[in-house]
């Protein structure tokens, strides 16, 4: 997911997606406990995506306290 697809996004949906990934992470993580996990890059690209969603809601947190 892009930053640019994200920042299309209201904060709802931000918030949405963002325990949606979560919960996907959550899933990730048992999988490769029990070693069924066949790519660990999605963990990363899922912990980014975390990141991302999560920098743009403090950008925009911080534009409306100004």
């Amino acid at each position: 997911m892009k930053a640019q697809e994200i920042r299309g996004l209201t904060d709802q949906e931000l918030i949405q997606k963002m325990e949606a990934l979560k919960k996907d992470l959550m899933n990730l993580r048992f999988q490769l406990a029990l070693k069924q996990l066949d790519n660990t890059n999605k963990m990363k690209s899922v912990k980014r995506d975390i990141a991302r969603i999560k920098t743009i809601l403090t950008e925009r947190e911080l534009a409306s306290q100004k």
